[in-house]
């Protein structure tokens, strides 16, 4: 196979607060390769966001640092790098297209000389053209009458509308790899759909790697190849998009796809995960999902399993003392 787009070794970040030490990320790696999607699945808090931050050289500091491990975009250690080749490679290289649209943007500026502004400094193209691209890119993420909308502000556009603008200012550059941070978070059901649509429509047209980080099982079946699930800062398993759904192993996974209704099953309540993430500043000895997990054994309260492939199946890792037993159970 050949080399990933975007590869992140034992990643780990924390922030210091004056309560303590937050561990929002440890041990983290994963890989992405050109025309390939990665789908980063956990529960809020689980250290979603601040990965996808830490990548794009967007954590503040302080209170947040890097504590270790590598960010290779291409081979190269993005950690390493000058603050002017990083700036280099933000936009062109890996971009970003944020939770918050109405946040993200400008509202003071239309959105359209937003995308020419990014133009005309990047690309050194004229105002003119920057404007008729930044049209053109407003057209192909289908936002409807694209030269007069363009004129338009941000709050004058719906919500779906301005996570489209905030698309194409995220291809502008035509990166190799696109983070999207949740990007259909507070969109309604058929919004949400035609987003994804359109990002997978334009990964195969670019063949750009994608990176999407969310807590929508159902957006992950749709667009993943790969699913990497995380919980309390760490990855606790990893595997294809069909081993993860058909036979997950490890049960905080199990218990999501336990979480989500399905019609092949008569049951009067929803299931949920019992309890709650552990707290950051305090993470418990052994493995941090022992106290809602009910496949915890003795062992659970002493040791933290490791990122290892069950035996029965080592196309996948997952971080549990008993992998090969939950393998085998039925989500």
């Amino acid at each position: 196979m050949s080399e990933p787009s975007l590869s992140v070794r034992s990643l780990g970040v924390e922030f210091r607060t004056r309560d303590g030490v937050v561990k929002a990320v440890q041990d983290v790696s994963f890989d992405v390769h050109a025309g390939s999607a990665l789908a980063i699945l956990g529960e809020s808090g689980s250290g979603k966001s601040v990965t996808a931050q830490t990548v794009m050289g967007l954590l503040d500091s302080p209170p947040g640092r890097v504590t270790g491990g590598e960010i290779l975009f291409e081979g190269r250690d993005l950690l390493s790098v000058t603050k002017e080749e990083r700036r280099r490679i933000s936009g062109e290289g890996i971009a970003m297209v944020f939770q918050d649209s109405l946040s993200a943007l400008n509202p003071v500026y239309t959105v359209g000389s937003q995308i020419a502004e990014l133009l005309r400094v990047r690309r050194g193209m004229s105002r003119r053209d920057a404007w008729k691209h930044a049209v053109e890119l407003m057209s192909r993420v289908r936002i409807p009458a694209a030269g007069e909308r363009a004129k338009d502000y941000p709050h004058q556009f719906s919500g779906g509308m301005r996570q489209r603008v905030m698309i194409a200012l995220a291809i502008a550059l035509e990166p190799r790899v696109l983070i999207a941070d949740e990007p259909t978070t507070a969109l309604d059901v058929t919004v949400q759909a035609q987003i994804m649509q359109l990002l997978v429509q334009l990964q195969r047209e670019t063949g750009m790697a994608l990176v999407l980080i969310t807590h929508d099982l159902g957006v992950v079946a749709e667009v993943a190849d790969q699913v990497a699930v995380m919980y309390a800062g760490r990855m606790v398993e990893k595997g294809t998009v069909f081993e993860l759904f058909e036979r997950p192993a490890h049960p905080y996974t199990r218990g999501l796809l336990r979480s989500v209704p399905r019609p092949d099953r008569d049951e009067e309540a929803l299931w949920a995960i019992p309890g709650a993430p552990p707290n950051l500043l305090d993470l418990p000895v052994g493995c941090s999902f022992r106290t809602r997990c009910d496949a915890a054994i003795g062992l659970c309260a002493t040791a933290r399993p490791e990122l290892s492939p069950p035996a029965a199946d080592l196309s996948r890792v997952s971080a549990c003392h008993r992998r090969e037993e939950v393998l085998h159970e039925r989500a």
